[in-house]
């Protein structure tokens, strides 16, 4: 048996990141990978989508993605080359509460992350049904795609696919897409991609996959957290819809056992993960951090993008806050009429006053960037007063924010 100071089971952005910290932090570390290093996201899931959506045609997508995802992994192995890493190409199994493969350790991290979250239609094992892993191992590009689901990874296909010229149909059974997003956001912009030729039928159910008129139909109602039998070797408790339960420092009811990334079930994103990964280390460490979980930014790389932080319009109503609305709209903004990006409307939301920045929704040119910004801004309770004081590079997109600060 070999003993170290630290296992972690799955080698994705949490399982990685956990290593390399603690392994900069002197810790010896034991990490078990079945598959390929990198996790969902880098090999089936963020990164090759996002060489789909930065590519002019679906040939060049296959070939760049292939290259892109080669590169991204080589990185991970040298991170996990570091002198104080052990990799231990298998799967990861709890023999005790103690005992992964043949290696002990005092502390444990699960990092398994999640998979496709198959819905029960009838016909779902008819062949043309794929879920996104199975959609970027497409050769040819399908002329008619329906994509059941338009949550972020069903948009992003929509988009993209849309571009490349398939013929796309989304089928979506709540009122919106995109359910995480503020509703008027999400509105525009479905709208804006009905006007690029999508079909959206929303507030729709599939009964049987037959009746589905497409040369493939993809599967995209969301992620589950990947558990195994083998967690009940160690006492641990999960729910196979919710994931590993855990406290606030992503620690497990058993003793020296942390769950963090998807497989918690908490907040099923790739750089929540990282973060999880640092904070539950250093819980491990005994030492102190400042991270703000409750302040998770993320985005949608549709085309135009779409990004949000905080809760939405919606959510502020039913939760009774009292806040302030300011919008901004791409059309005013220097920047994005240059590059011929007018398509946009961002929303930032703040207490009453020019108080507090409570959120950001917004679609259009680099969402993204500037819902970091106001990330960054809310991990420090900035208020709209002390933003319209910042000084922002003309011309940038990221103007928008003072546009809508000073509005």
């Amino acid at each position: 048996m070999n003993k170290t100071d630290l296992i972690i089971i799955g080698a994705g952005p949490g399982g990685y990141r956990a290593a390399e910290y603690a392994a900069k932090q002197g810790l010896k570390v034991a990490i078990f990978e079945g598959s390929e290093v990198g996790g969902t996201c880098l090999n089936v899931g963020c990164i090759p989508t996002k060489t789909y959506v930065h590519s002019a045609s679906f040939d060049e997508a296959r070939e760049r993605m292939a290259t892109v995802v080669t590169q991204l992994r080589q990185g991970v192995e040298g991170i996990l080359s570091h002198p104080n890493i052990t990799l231990v190409r298998e799967k990861g199994v709890f023999v005790d509460a103690h005992t992964v493969g043949d290696y002990t350790a005092d502390n444990i991290i699960i990092a398994t992350g999640s998979e496709t979250k198959w819905l029960p239609i009838k016909g779902v094992d008819d062949p043309r049904v794929v879920d996104s892993t199975g959609l970027l191992q497409l050769e040819t590009l399908p002329k008619r795609l329906t994509i059941i689901g338009a949550g972020v990874i069903g948009m992003e296909f929509a988009s993209v696919f849309n571009r490349f010229g398939s013929e796309v149909t989304v089928i979506e059974y709540l009122k919106e897409c995109l359910p995480a997003l503020d509703s008027d956001i999400a509105k525009r912009l479905r709208k804006y991609l009905e006007k690029q030729g999508i079909t959206f039928k929303m507030k729709t159910a599939v009964e049987d996959i037959a009746d589905i008129d497409a040369d493939v139909v993809l599967m995209a109602t969301g992620r589950k957290p990947r558990v195994q039998a083998d967690f009940a070797n160690a006492g641990v408790e999960y729910d196979e819809r919710k994931g590993v339960a855990v406290d606030e420092n992503f620690k497990t009811a058993v003793n020296g056992i942390y769950a963090i990334g998807d497989v918690n079930g908490k907040q099923m994103l790739a750089h929540a993960a990282e973060m999880q990964a640092v904070h539950a280390v250093n819980h491990i460490l005994n030492k102190e951090d400042a991270i703000r979980f409750d302040i998770m930014p993320a985005a949608i790389f549709t085309t135009p993008e779409a990004a949000c932080v905080g809760l939405t319009e919606d959510q502020l109503k039913e939760q009774g806050y009292a806040y302030e609305c300011r919008k901004a709209f791409h059309r005013v903004n220097g920047k994005a009429l240059t590059m011929n990006e007018t398509e946009g409307m961002l929303k930032l939301f703040s207490e009453p006053e020019a108080g507090r920045i409570l959120g950001c929704h917004v679609f259009g040119a680099h969402s993204a960037d500037m819902v970091q910004e106001v990330s960054v801004l809310m991990c420090r309770d900035t208020t709209v007063s002390q933003l319209r004081d910042m000084v922002h590079i003309h011309p940038t997109v990221n103007e928008l924010l003072l546009t809508a600060a000073q509005s």
